[in-house]
């Protein structure tokens, strides 16, 4: 199928952040009283915004994380991401082929604006992506499994949803994406195939990824 929109998730996706930001995350939170391995980070928050972190937090807990969590938290992110941060192998030539193919294409990401070109800017990635086709969670409040960022770059890109795949690695991105009424296409390097439930395809390489959309 030709699809009028190809909608990237950033984190994992384009760059590959989440083995950085979810030891980070999970050693921050161990710091502050809250138990976490690494493995319990991408469980719980892979794919989600930070406020999702904020939420089981206090749901299991009873208690609220620092009021500058998130400041000092990305803080931490971005030191990494400037001395260690690197492209996803094989994303360039997708991006390649789909601007020779003339196919549309964007990113929502729950990462926040600055978090996005942070990363973009050390990878390089900051040739592909302009300010018109970069959608964080930051612009629509709800984050992932919500379908709002999805519906939001879909509106602005001028694409229908159902003309719209979605190229996402987490179970939150993939269920933000099916109700949105979108195919989703499920990156598997990180995430088990049984664990995106309900993708319309999945891959394992990014190789794979140009000819399931060009």
């Amino acid at each position: 199928m030709r699809y009028d929109l190809v909608i990237f998730d950033n984190d994992g996706v384009l760059v590959d952040s989440e083995p950085l930001s979810n030891t980070i995350l999970a050693a921050y939170l161990t710091e502050l009283g809250h138990p976490t391995t690494y493995e319990d980070s991408l469980r719980d928050y892979m794919g989600g915004a930070v406020h999702r972190v904020h939420d089981l937090v206090f749901e299991r807990s009873g208690q609220r994380l620092p009021g500058d969590f998130d400041v000092a938290f990305h803080a931490r992110v971005f030191e990494a991401f400037e001395r260690e941060l690197e492209p996803v192998a094989g994303v360039g030539d997708v991006l390649e082929k789909l601007v020779a193919g003339g196919v549309p294409y964007c990113l929502a990401s729950s990462g926040s604006h600055e978090r996005i070109r942070v990363g973009h800017r050390r990878t390089g990635l900051d040739r592909w992506f302009d300010d018109e086709r970069i959608f964080s969670s930051e612009d629509v409040g709800r984050g992932k499994p919500a379908p709002d960022l999805f519906l939001y770059a879909a509106e602005r890109m001028g694409a229908a949803p159902e003309k719209c795949v979605v190229v996402e690695d987490s179970p939150l991105g993939v269920q933000a994406a099916l109700a949105a009424g979108m195919d989703v296409l499920g990156f598997t390097a990180m995430t088990p195939a049984e664990r995106l439930t309900g993708a319309t395809g999945l891959f394992a390489d990014m190789g794979e990824l140009a000819d399931l959309l060009v």
